[in-house]
Formats: structure tokens, C-alpha cells, sequence
């Protein structure tokens, strides 16, 4: 089975985030970057079938040429080969650029199952997985809490808000797991030297038969503005009716 996993480097988690209030991007380079955590998740997955069965692993992302250290990390973990598509054209992608992209990476590739994150850290938009099954034209199933392999087909559990649904679709298929998925593996000292050694290959759109011309953001951000500073919250000391002034407060806020 040929699974291809999808990384993403972001800010760290735990860092401060601010936004480029010229380009209305996120800047990048005010905090750490890491690889995303729910697709590390993703990855042991992956790997956890692998370890079990004759199957490849690939990594692949989209960015700059800092993406590598992603690529690196997810090679030392236990993926087979990684794919970083680079593209200056590619700078500020949306997410519909963002996923017409991957899945003409993914196609040219080759696959029987995608595997990502339910959503980034860094722009939580949940949709990128859907989005790429939808160009590839097969099956999705997002937001899995537990996947289950087959030789011609995946089935896994969902959550929402009435309880848990299980689902199932024949491969090839796009899934997404949450953070109730598998915990990720550490990079240990043997992996982390086999990964310089694994193939990691470069595409351009052109690679990809894609005129750069026509993959600039689709989505213009006509303004930004700062968040305002966070104001010191209400106090309330009990001379015998704190009570009382909390419920007030909580009514007032339309909190009950």
C-alpha cells in the first residue's frame, strides 16, 4: 500500500502568533517552526501500519525551503521518502491554491491512501483534505478518532455531537484523523541518521504541469488590524452577595 501523509510546518503551538498587517498573512518568522502536531498524529498512523505491513510511507508539503526540517523529521520518524513542493508562485497560497496543488502532487505520485490532520494549528480551516479527495475524485472520511486498514478499503470512527459513527471507504481515499488518534513516536538516534540518507525530492509547478502564472492567492485580504490588548477582567470579592454579581455578570454576557 503506497500512503502518502500530509505535513505541515506552522508556528509553534505554544508560541505567540502575530499577523503581517502589510501582507494580512501570518508572520512566520516571529515564532518557531515546527511541524504540526495533529500531523504528526497523522503520520504514526501511517507508520504504525507500516511496522505491521508491507506498505510506503511518503511525507509531502507545500512551502519554503524550510519545509525541509519538517520533511527531515517526518524521515526520521519512519517515513520512506519525502515530497516538498516549492514555488515562489506558490507564496501566500489560499486554501483552494493549497489543495489543487497537493493533489496534482498527489497524482503524480501515485497513491492508494491520504492520510492529514483534521486541521492545521495555524489557520484551523478544516477543509484541505475534503478539498484534495474532491480533486482526486475519490472518497473522503475526515475527522476520524481511529482508523482501521484493509487491503482494499479503510474504516475508521467518527465523532460528533449525538456519538460515534463508523464509517468505512474503499481505497484509493483521503482520511483525516483528530487528536484522539494515535500518539506520535519519537525520532530515535538510528532514524534520525537513516533520514539523511532517504530520498527527498523537490517539485515546482511546472514538475506538476502547472503554469505558476495561475496560482497566485485567489483570496485578497483588503485590510488587517491588531488585536487589542487583552483589558483586566471584572473582580468580584464576596461581602455576601458574590452570588448575586456573578449571576448578574453571567446574564449580563448572555452566559446563562
Amino acid at each position: 500500500m503506497k500512503i502518502i501523509v500530509l505535513v505541515k510546518q506552522v508556528p509553534d503551538t505554544w508560541g505567540e502568533r502575530t499577523l503581517n498587517t502589510v501582507t494580512g498573512q501570518l508572520d512566520r518568522a516571529a515564532s518557531d517552526a515546527v511541524i504540526d502536531e495533529i500531523d504528526e498524529r497523522a503520520l504514526e498512523v501511517a507508520l504504525q501500519y507500516k511496522d505491521a505491513n508491507d506498505a510506503e510511507v511518503i511525507a509531502l508539503s507545500m512551502g519554503p525551503s524550510s519545509v525541509t526540517e519538517v520533511l527531515r523529521k517526518s524521515l526520521a520518524m519512519g517515513a520512506d521518502s519525502a515530497l516538498h513542493v516549492k514555488d515562489d508562485a506558490l507564496s501566500g497560497s489560499d486554501l483552494s491554491r493549497t489543495a489543487a496543488v497537493l493533489a496534482a502532487a498527489i497524482t503524480k505520485s501515485g497513491f492508494d491512501l491520504v492520510i492529514a490532520g483534521n486541521e492545521a494549528t495555524d489557520g484551523r480551516g478544516g477543509v484541505i483534505p475534503a478539498m484534495i479527495a474532491e480533486h482526486l475524485g475519490v472518497p473522503s472520511m475526515t475527522y476520524l478518532d481511529s482508523a482501521e486498514f484493509a487491503a482494499d478499503r479503510i474504516s475508521g470512527v467518527r465523532g460528533d455531537e449525538h456519538g460515534t459513527v463508523a464509517v468505512h471507504a474503499m481505497l484509493p481515499a483521503v482520511i483525516s484523523v483528530t487528536e484522539a488518534s494515535a500518539e506520535p513516536r519519537f525520532p530515535n538516534f538510528k532514524g534520525i541518521m537513516k533520514a539523511k540518507k532517504k530520498p527527498l525530492d523537490v517539485w515546482t509547478l511546472a514538475d506538476l504541469g502547472l503554469d505558476g502564472s495561475g496560482f497566485a492567492p485567489s483570496t485578497e485580504v483588503t485590510s488587517t488590524t491588531e488585536r487589542p490588548a487583552r483589558t483586566a477582567g471584572t473582580k468580584i470579592v464576596d461581602t455576601g452577595n458574590a452570588g448575586n454579581e456573578l449571576a448578574e455578570f453571567l446574564a449580563a454576557g448572555r452566559l446563562i
